[in-house]
């Protein structure tokens, strides 16, 4: 039986930057227009939060049973390492997806955007399928899209909608960005995974493009998303103190360029998901100074 702490490890705490850095970004793009609120904010946390934990213990169930979590570096997996009952693990993932679609609920109706919850819908589908069903696209090399549409264009601008019941191109560019720097710590993920994810069959995007390719697309997509900040600049002036957040980037591309490998990219990944977090804070912050 799993204790509280190896629970907890399931979650996988460390991506939770993923689900935090859209609603900042999409709560200072509404702040821009003068509509930020707070407890909209606070409910769009929630369904972001409670869709990350969900897919992370679906995934740890969904790959488990199929016996890809058997060899794996990195965090702990219940299933996998047999530390809990995968019923008990999906019951959990789909506890946390209830919660997600109950906040959602309660998100569109107090701010009037009904239209959103079909969007909600395909997110928690999304996030079954990503390894889980007869053909999950986890699987087929399509994760990074999927974390790009739903963690960053999806999250960032239905936050914001939410709040300023219209999308700007400040929100727009916001929500690329988090969506590049979201899509990177799966390509770190993926990229420590390629040998056990080769052998399981499990073809993600790093196991196609291989190493070498990998770590450059984890470089592009962080390059772009400062590019994206910097263009953001031309209609929120603030928008320019995300440059602050790039030497931790550099810092990842250094450890990348060192070759490292397995168990010494956890560092990246991680580092990676502080990076989008503090690359939020600073874009919400330059759009919020935006109305002033």
């Amino acid at each position: 039986m799993a204790t509280t702490a190896e629970w907890v490890a399931g979650a996988r705490p460390r991506t939770l930057p993923a689900a935090i850095s859209p609603v900042l970004v999409g709560t200072g793009a509404a702040a821009a227009e003068g509509t930020a609120n707070l407890a909209l904010a606070v409910l769009a946390l929630i369904v972001a939060l409670s869709l990350q934990v969900a897919v992370n213990y679906a995934n740890d169930y969904s790959d488990g049973i199929r016996g890809t979590d058997q060899d794996r570096v990195g965090p702990v997996r219940l299933v996998g390492q047999r530390l809990a009952d995968p019923g008990n693990v999906k019951l959990m993932a789909f506890a946390f997806f209830g919660l997600a679609a109950l906040a959602g609920l309660a998100l569109v109706a107090l701010s009037n955007t009904l239209p959103l919850l079909l969007l909600g819908a395909l997110a928690i589908v999304a996030a079954w399928r990503y390894t889980g069903g007869n053909k999950p696209y986890g699987y087929r090399g399509l994760g990074e899209v999927n974390v790009f549409v739903f963690f960053g264009l999806v999250a960032t601008l239905g936050t914001a909608y939410t709040q300023a019941h219209t999308v700007t191109w400040a929100a727009v560019l916001g929500a690329c960005a988090i969506g590049a720097l979201a899509s990177a710590i799966l390509v770190a993920n993926n990229l420590r995974d390629i040998p056990g994810d080769t052998v399981a069959g499990k073809r993600t995007l790093a196991v196609r493009l291989g190493d070498r390719r990998s770590r450059s697309m984890y470089v592009a997509l962080v390059l772009i998303a400062f590019l994206l900040g910097a263009y953001s600049a031309l209609w929120a002036p603030w928008a320019v103190l995300t440059v602050a957040a790039l030497p931790l980037g550099i810092r990842n591309f250094q450890r990348l360029a060192g070759g490292a490998q397995g168990r010494e990219l956890i560092p990246v990944l991680s580092a990676t998901g502080w990076l989008e977090l503090l690359y939020a804070v600073l874009l919400s912050t330059g759009l919020a100074l935006a109305a002033s």
